[in-house]
């Protein structure tokens, strides 16, 4: 027979639970008005139905002094443990705002550094979900020492297990940086701000005005900075899109990307891609619709949708099998490589490498940007960053040139002589040091100059140089491409080279690392 003293310490312990994890009604319903759900409500959405297992749930600081001694609840306004998603182990902290605004001090760092701890010896993905007002004042350089702690926590397991941020409140201050060092941050608009210095410190040091959301927003983090890889309208959603971007990701450095059992055909014909593709090099279209043409079922995750749209970067499968496409985009400032771009793709390029993730690159570049703000914004020193990526990458690499690919920015978006494994053209290809006009205007200026009639002179030796130097099988007969293919059978090529490519082996040569053109 139970111990009756058991049984009822078992059903106060119980309710004890019960109490921390409903929290106090006031907050939660000022939660709600603010339009933010609970922290439980967020871990519901986030996490597999009944999987999360708490950890250190009836955890109180210890601090005193402030009136701290007599607010000592417990969790200390975050919430650790673990969980699933589809079935796979991750851990998870989520600030809870309704406990003294979710701030930061010594024993809510503590659970914080042990969460990440478990993360990182388990192998297992770390999520966090960030709703908190920065560091406890009241405990001084205890709740600084405590972001030291997740910060050098953050990079030691950079690259080794994915990390992922989630903005659903204030990040101010030190709190900023946690998901500034992470792999992938989702913020949501109207909820989510990140910022060092709010807006009144801002006027108050520099006079200007400027509101929470354009200076640390979603919107402004999506599209100018450059920070968040993610931006959506609500909160489900975008914990949702979180579970996505899992399922393309593997659990840590050493183990593989899931695969999936592909019910669209790997020999399906990609006969769309004659009509998305002008063979005018001069013409706009939609590279998105042409991965989405390629890809399984038409599902391509956008990194960075808003920021740098010149360059398309994102998750998709290819036969099941996880890829990372980098491409240029001809709808926006004709796919040209800017500072902005060569940060974006060299960012993603280092991620897939990290996790083991192949890599696609599609070309279509007319070049790098010109002008005297791009020189002096260190336009040289970003596009080396994404050639430093692509050279210093050994997982599997594919380039397919669809269209135009001039001058350097060709030889950085992964050409052979950097070290791709396969490259393809199609027949629309031209690759070439520069454009055919602006080359027969530099080879050929003075029998230009000299002719009866220059414009006539000047179409004519344009249309020489292509024929010569940039028809299609030029780059093949040299063996600068390995294969001029078919556009429609692009998809069943890519398929069975990435199913080659499994077992590549590129070992690199002993160092402690390389030096990246920060």
């Amino acid at each position: 027979m139970a111990d009756p003293s058991a049984a009822v310490r078992a059903e106060a312990l119980a309710a004890v639970k019960l109490r921390v994890r409903e929290g106090d009604p006031d907050a939660s319903r000022r939660q709600g008005e603010r339009g933010k759900l609970t922290v439980h409500q967020r871990l519901d959405l986030l996490l597999d139905k009944g999987s999360f297992r708490e950890i250190q749930a009836l955890r109180r600081h210890q601090a005193t002094g402030f009136g701290l001694e007599r607010n000592r609840p417990r969790t200390d306004g975050v919430v650790t443990g673990r969980g699933t998603v589809d079935g796979r182990t991750v851990y998870v902290y989520a600030h809870d705002f309704r406990i003294m605004g979710g701030s930061l001090g010594a024993t809510h760092a503590a659970k914080i550094h042990k969460v990440m701890d478990l993360a990182e010896s388990a192998g297992a993905p770390l999520i966090s979900l960030n709703d908190g007002a920065g560091a406890r004042i009241q405990e001084g350089v205890a709740a600084l020492n405590g972001y030291g702690g997740i910060f050098r926590r953050n990079v030691r397991s950079s690259g080794v297990i994915p990390q992922i941020s989630v903005v659903l409140g204030p990040c101010a201050g030190g709190a900023a940086y946690a998901p500034a060092l992470t792999d992938a941050v989702f913020m949501v608009r109207g909820v989510g701000q990140m910022f060092l210095t709010g807006p009144d410190v801002v006027q108050a040091v520099t006079g200007e005005r400027v509101s929470v959301e354009d200076l640390g927003g979603a919107d402004m983090h999506g599209t100018v900075s450059g920070l968040a890889q993610f931006v959506h309208d609500d909160e489900a959603e975008s914990l949702a899109e979180v579970r996505r971007l899992l399922s393309f990701l593997p659990y840590n450095n050493q183990s593989p990307p899931p695969d999936y059992r592909c019910q669209d055909p790997v020999d399906r014909p990609n006969d769309r891609l004659l009509d998305l593709v002008p063979a005018d090099p001069n013409r706009s279209y939609d590279m998105l619709q042409v991965i989405e043409e390629i890809v399984d079922d038409q599902d391509f995750m956008q990194v960075h949708e808003t920021w740098a749209r010149n360059v398309l970067c994102g998750l998709a499968r290819v036969g099941g099998q996880t890829l990372g496409v980098v491409a240029n985009q001809p709808a926006h400032l004709a796919g040209v490589l800017d500072i902005h771009a060569s940060e974006k793709a060299a960012r993603f390029v280092r991620l897939c490498d990290a996790f083991g993730i192949p890599l696609l690159t599609l070309v279509d570049v007319p070049g790098f940007l010109p002008g005297s703000d791009q020189e002096r914004g260190g336009v040289i020193r970003h596009g080396a960053k994404l050639m430093h990526a692509y050279c210093a990458a050994t997982v599997p690499r594919i380039q397919v040139i669809v269209r135009k690919a001039y001058g350097g920015a060709y030889i950085v978006m992964d050409s052979p002589a950097i070290g791709c494994d396969l490259s393809y053209a199609w027949p629309t290809n031209e690759i070439a040091v520069m454009g055919p006009q602006a080359a027969a205007e530099v080879i050929f200026r003075r029998d230009i100059a000299g002719a009866d009639d220059p414009p006539a002179a000047r179409a004519a030796y344009t249309e020489r140089y292509r024929a010569e130097l940039m028809h299609p099988l030029h780059a093949a007969e040299h063996g600068y491409v390995d294969d001029v293919i078919d556009p429609r059978d692009t998809r069943r090529l890519l398929a069975e080279a990435l199913t080659d490519l499994q077992a590549k082996n590129a070992p690199a040569a002993y160092r402690k690392h390389s030096i990246f053109p920060l």
